[in-house]
């Protein structure tokens, strides 16, 4: 923003945008269309994979409606709603972290940096200790809601900043870690076995049951993700500044909040915390879109194909051994939060 005075007369501003999450940019529309091109590629290699091996011809054929009838019932009963968690995941984690990342005007500030999925991890395992045989997905959802509504109370000082939600969300994260190791130390085998599971991020097991809530909660959370675009590209030149241009720099906070949080609630609750998936995706979007901040679509599609072509990697690494997601996102995420450690460190 530009400011020039002459005598007598009043302050007149010059405003610059940045190029920001507009899904309209040529360049922002190539990134969503590789993206998604990658996401449906590993999706179809992800459901060809297990004790009947399936080539990508077959597995297109039986979701188009045709093909033999026998590989149409592996496809849409055994292993579709593996691949659909995971995709739906992905998108929900990718779309949060960009919200996440823009809100705070940092690029290290995702749900599983500031405590969310930590809240909804501690809930879990509590629920497990607990001998809550069902409703995990609920206890996932209500713990990743509950954390976030702390971390926002205790940032709050006649209002909210970036800079405190992300060290109060840190915070509040190794509170919840340490709940958790507790909570692990005191169950029983069988108990910390299952937790452990859980915690890694896993899509084995996934039925119809965890794709379902998933996806009506996208078809209403991401629109409005998109929609709160504009508000993004306001809160990027400060709120200094966007207070000055009219913006409810507050209301728009937190309704960044409560959409990532009800993104990263649904995700968690289906797939479990995958890790660095957050953080990881609209880094990548951002980048190949090379926009001022995370565009939320392209950042939901490359969350999709991170979730499903690590899924890929932890069912062919070894074999005969189906590892956790979670466990190959977190190997690749670590070197990238390192990465950004340093880069905002010389910054």
């Amino acid at each position: 923003m530009r400011a020039s005075m002459s005598p007598g007369r009043a302050v007149a501003f010059r405003l610059s945008f940045p190029p920001v999450s507009g899904v309209l940019r040529p360049r922002v529309v190539l990134v969503c269309l590789g993206a998604a091109a990658a996401a449906f590629l590993a999706f179809c290699l992800g459901i060809g994979l297990g004790e009947v091996r399936l080539g990508l011809g077959e597995v297109v054929a039986a979701l188009l409606g045709s093909g033999e009838q026998g590989t149409a019932f592996v496809v849409h009963e055994l292993r579709l709603p593996r691949a659909l968690t995971g995709l739906l995941a992905g998108v929900a984690f990718g779309v949060s972290g960009a919200l996440f990342q823009t809100m705070t005007r940092n690029p290290l500030a995702s749900p599983d940096m500031i405590g969310v999925t930590q809240g909804a991890g501690v809930a879990v395992v509590a629920g497990i200790v607990l001998g809550v045989g069902s409703g995990l997905q609920v206890l996932g959802f209500a713990g990743a809601v509950l954390a976030a509504l702390v971390t926002y109370l205790l940032a709050w000082r006649r209002g909210t900043t970036g800079g405190r939600i992300v060290l109060v969300g840190i915070g509040l994260s190794w509170m919840c870690t340490s709940a958790t190791e507790y909570l692990m130390v005191t169950s029983g085998d069988f108990q910390a076995q299952q937790a452990l599971g859980w915690l890694f991020g896993n899509l084995n097991g996934r039925t119809w049951d965890h794709v379902t809530p998933l996806a009506l909660a996208l078809a209403v959370l991401v629109p409005a993700a998109l929609l709160l675009g504009n508000w993004t590209r306001v809160l990027q030149l400060g709120d200094e500044v966007a207070v000055v241009l009219g913006a409810p720099v507050q209301a728009a906070r937190l309704a960044l909040l409560m959409a990532g949080v009800a993104l990263v609630a649904f995700g968690t609750a289906a797939a479990g915390p995958v890790a660095f998936v957050a953080l990881a995706a609209p880094q990548i979007a951002q980048r190949l879109s090379r926009a001022a901040c995370p565009p939320p679509l392209a950042s939901g599609l490359t969350g999709a194909f991170v979730v499903l072509g690590a899924d890929l990697v932890a069912r062919l690494l070894i074999p005969d051994v189906e590892l956790p997601v979670g466990v190959v996102t977190g190997a690749l995420g670590a070197p990238l939060l390192l990465w950004l450690l340093a880069r905002t460190r010389r910054r």
